[in-house]
């Protein structure tokens, strides 16, 4: 894959996401406008409730991309379609589990634990039908995703991702025009943008990709147990990665305050939507990763792991700095009076996600292979381990900000340890890594904080400057990373890529 067509994916995730925030965070204000405060409340726990089933796609969206990028590698059309049958079937079984349990067990919790106003009852329990139906069309629709992206058109993805935001929003907006019961109405409005949206990657995907076709089943049993055997070796990842996070808000929940729970609940949003430009260059570089792998191109590979850990950083670090500098400033600006501890848990949930950051390349040259049980038990008692550390500090009464100084020391091992492990699946060299990855890593770090610290101590406080403050570590980040973060090679590619991009015979296009 060129570095040309890994700038322009990236690019267009980008794009997508910026679009996709603008629409979901206006459609959300909408909605809740709409809706009043305690219907929205009713709406955010029915929803909240289904997509807790969001494990079993998730986990197996990494083994259906491993596998069609690994065929593809190979260039085995056979394979190919024998992977696409499989994981077809297996999705269907898998919408089929996920809508019993919603209709059975869901069903029962809805109706008997659930705390909703009985006024509202029966226009909640609507909802919940539509939104099961939705989330049984989203797992089905999840092969097709998978095959776009291994194909590595992320145009046709980004492009239907936004189509799939503005539906929404015109759903919300709509919601001012009908009569109908709010709650009813938008949950069978969203189910019709789910199967609009599922119709539409299925035609693509038929119509484009010769391996997707439902008229023969091409069944492979060692496909079927290999994919299987990586689901549940990822699905336990997926897991302890959830243990870790809830587990730990509902310790500090048993021990804190309301305001505290809230604090953590805040750090982890804005640290999450912080790190999603940087899984977004993850996305783009996942296929190459596995098929240089398939097709033995070490060099290549590990080509794509170095450069990919440094810009998966980078492109969060740019973010992430005038974040951190100006933590107080932003959520006051967010959220008007946002708990006492807010600020600070943010910037320390903050450095802990720009350390899985770097580690995500890492953990796509990791499912290369296909051999994932040693390295989803090891880092997944480190994820475990997580919790039981954290109770024990707060157990001795030490204060809640060490469940992130636990999360951030953990993170630190576990990168060493995943480091290793990728060493001895993919035969990465170690020292290699540390000085075509850490030191240009931590170069951008430490020149870009000193300065822009250094002008934050030399300005007032005040709205101007803060924006000041922003725009420079903005910048200077970018400088650090393009003259000491990158190599020659990288810098003249970059600079080809824009040249290529902006100018055409001498002149601006």
């Amino acid at each position: 894959m060129s570095n040309k067509k890994i700038f322009k994916n990236t690019l267009s995730l980008y794009m997508r996401q910026i679009i996709i925030i603008f629409i979901t965070l206006y459609s959300m204000r909408v909605v809740l406008n709409e809706f009043g405060v305690a219907d929205f409340g009713v709406y955010s726990v029915v929803t909240g409730f289904v997509t807790l089933l969001a494990f079993l796609p998730g986990s197996m969206a990494s083994a259906t991309q491993r596998f069609f990028s690994f065929a593809m590698g190979k260039k085995d059309i056979v394979k190919l379609k024998q992977t696409f049958s499989v994981n077809l079937a297996m999705y269907v079984c898998v919408a089929l589990l996920a809508y019993t349990l919603l209709q059975s067990i869901g069903l029962w919790y809805i109706e008997e634990h659930l705390k909703i106003p009985d006024s509202r009852f029966n226009a909640a329990l609507e909802l919940y039908h539509y939104m099961s139906l939705s989330f049984v069309i989203s797992v089905f629709t999840a092969p097709f995703i998978a095959i776009l992206i291994a194909h590595e058109d992320m145009h046709l993805y980004a492009l239907l991702s936004v189509i799939d935001a503005v539906f929404k929003l015109v759903a919300a907006i709509s919601l001012a025009y009908v009569s109908y019961d709010l709650l009813a109405y938008y949950g069978m409005a969203l189910l019709i943008v789910s199967g609009l949206l599922t119709i539409a990657y299925i035609s693509i995907c038929l119509n484009k990709y010769p391996e997707c076709q439902m008229s023969k089943l091409y069944w492979s049993t060692t496909i079927f147990k290999e994919i299987i055997g990586f689901t549940m070796w990822t699905l336990l990842g997926q897991l302890s990665t959830i243990f870790r996070n809830q587990a730990v808000t509902v310790l500090i929940n048993q021990i804190f305050n309301p305001s505290t729970v809230a604090a953590r609940a805040i750090a982890l949003n804005v640290a999450s939507q912080v790190g999603i430009f940087s899984n977004n260059l993850n996305t783009g570089l996942y296929p190459p990763i596995i098929k240089a792998y398939a097709e033995n191109k070490k060099d290549e590979m590990m080509s794509l792991v170095f450069n990919g850990s440094k810009l998966t950083f980078f492109l969060m670090w740019v973010c992430a700095l005038p974040i951190l500098l100006e933590m107080e400033m932003i959520l006051t600006l967010w959220l008007k009076t946002p708990p006492e501890e807010a600020i600070f848990f943010t910037r320390l949930a903050i450095v802990e996600s720009l350390i899985l950051a770097v580690s995500m390349p890492l953990t796509t040259a990791a499912r290369a292979p296909g051999k994932m049980a040693a390295y989803e038990i090891i880092l997944g008692t480190f994820q475990i381990a997580i919790f039981f550390v954290s109770w024990w500090f707060l157990n001795l009464g030490y204060s809640a900000e060490w469940v992130f100084y636990v999360a951030i020391v953990v993170s630190i091992i576990m990168f060493k340890v995943r480091l290793l492990l990728v060493s001895y699946l993919t035969d990465l060299p170690i020292i290699s890594y540390y000085q075509k990855v850490v030191v240009p890593v931590c170069l951008v770090l430490v020149i870009s904080i000193s300065l822009s610290l250094l002008l934050l101590n030399s300005l007032p406080k005040n709205l101007y400057a803060s924006f000041l403050v922003i725009l420079f570590s903005i910048g200077i980040s970018t400088l650090a990373m393009y003259f000491l973060g990158l190599d020659k090679l990288w810098r003249k590619k970059i600079v080809s890529i824009l040249a290529n991009k902006f100018f055409k015979s001498g002149e601006i296009r």
